[in-house]
């Protein structure tokens, strides 16, 4: 074993991946709840569906259970659904087979099992930048980046709930993981295309990652003496000259077709649960807010104001009298830079290669569609949604090339220290006092 640690091979990265994995999950399971581990969520939609499946059926069946406090259930033509994108449900199949029925399955622990697969695959991502030259730092580093992700990042918090909402955060970011896995150097582009089609059955915003396979895929079809030259013309002649173009479409197609195939079965899944393939049943939800979602839509500029304010201004709130606690989290979650302020780095890298822009663009592409969604994330401790694009968000601190002085040491302290925070304090009854939840979604700033 130990000689296997020595080299710098495959079996090497594997087995410090599964160290990374034995550490975040066993740090997951000592800061989880006991009724996380013990009992089945109040909000164990994904259960669920697994359960109305395995009856043969697309609804629930019924209303639906009472634990669940009708929250996010879809009701359409006199029947109920669940809305929510459906592969974190395949993946509770076996389970609920087993066990009988959802309420036997424990799937707060089931998904506190799976967020250690997200860090250690995020290793061997660095790692394999690493080896692509692009880090300029050895594996001790890609090992801090990977449990930097795992602890000083929001996803901390979101391993310890197991509720439906942030269950899937944990499936999404370990099938984002794998996808910049298989997509650097467009080295497996049918993995690549299907954990893109199995992420949007996962986390819709998922399915925008699709530019990192196809700069990948045109950047190794292109001679290593490749130059652009200058202006928009003399770059696309020189694509169009340089470009391996067969080898290309070959890639693009391997990469597409599985793609295609989970985006087809999304539709079918949608005609059969709703008469129309584009329908996701979002619009039938019963919740209070469903009046906004009539007026604006799902999507709109109209939420961007206040989306933009989680994620930039949304500070704690200080104590007003000597009564209350010292300071309280404001249910719309912190904003992204004071969870993580390691993100900052991201705004002045010491270098650019081209994987750095496909990895950023891609990071953009995937974040702002849920800046213009309806919800921000509530009931939150930190920005939730960063957690679809977080892993690619660590991929560019890894190839940055930042220097690592005491500035950026102490925002990883502090990173570490407030997700702890926030993983052992969320949803926790003897914690309530520290966070500030009202249910019109209207509060976002502490009143004068």
């Amino acid at each position: 074993m130990w000689s296997r640690l020595r080299d710098d091979g495959r079996a090497r990265r594997l087995t410090l991946a599964l160290a990374v994995y034995v550490v975040a999950t066993g740090v997951y399971f000592a800061c989880a709840s006991r009724q996380t581990l013990t009992e089945h969520t109040p909000f164990n939609h994904f259960a669920l569906l697994a359960e109305s499946w395995l009856n043969r059926r697309l609804d629930l069946g019924g209303p639906p259970p009472g634990y669940a406090q009708n929250n996010d259930f879809a009701e359409f033509g006199g029947r109920w659904f669940i809305v929510f994108p459906p592969f974190p449900a395949v993946l509770l199949v076996p389970l609920v087979k087993l066990g009988g029925s959802a309420i036997r399955v424990q799937d707060g622990q089931f998904f506190i099992w799976l967020a250690g697969v997200a860090p250690a695959v995020l290793f061997l991502c660095v790692e394999k930048l690493r080896r692509m030259g692009l880090t300029g730092r050895g594996t001790a580093f890609s090992l801090a980046v990977s449990l930097l992700f795992a602890f000083g990042s929001v996803f901390f918090f979101t391993a310890e709930q197991g509720t439906v909402w942030f269950a899937a955060h944990v499936v999404g970011a370990a099938i984002a993981a794998i996808y910049v896995l298989a997509a650097l150097d467009a080295e497996r582009p049918v993995v690549a295309g299907l954990m893109v089609g199995i992420g949007f059955l996962t986390r819709a915003p998922l399915l925008y990652a699709v530019p990192l396979f196809v700069f990948e895929a045109v950047r190794v079809c292109l001679p290593a003496d490749f130059a652009a030259g200058s202006g928009r013309l003399a770059l696309a002649r020189a694509l169009w000259t340089g470009l391996d173009r067969r080898r290309c479409l070959g890639l693009l197609l391997a990469f597409g077709v599985p793609l295609a195939a989970v985006l087809a079965l999304a539709a079918w899944y949608n005609r059969a649960r709703f008469g129309d393939p584009l329908e996701f049943g979002y619009r039938y939800l019963t919740v209070l807010w469903r009046p906004r979602m009539e007026k604006w839509g799902l999507f709109s500029y109209h939420y961007l104001g206040k989306n933009l304010g989680v994620v930039l201004t949304s500070l704690p709130w200080v104590a007003k009298a000597p009564a209350d606690p010292r300071f309280q989290i404001n249910a719309h979650g912190l904003a992204l830079w004071v969870t993580t302020p390691l993100y900052l780095w991201l705004l002045w890298p010491r270098k650019w290669t081209k994987v750095h822009w496909a990895l950023t663009l891609t990071a953009l592409s995937v974040a702002i569609p849920t800046l213009f969604y309806q919800n921000t994330g509530w009931v939150q401790f930190g920005y939730r949604f960063s957690n679809d694009y977080a892993v690619f968000l660590f991929c560019l601190l890894a190839i940055g090339g930042f220097r690592l002085g005491p500035l950026f040491y102490a925002a990883a302290v502090w990173s570490l220290i407030v997700n702890s925070f926030g993983a052992l304090t969320f949803q926790r009854p003897k914690f309530a006092k520290y966070y500030h939840q009202e249910g019109t979604q209207s509060v976002m700033y502490p009143p004068d």
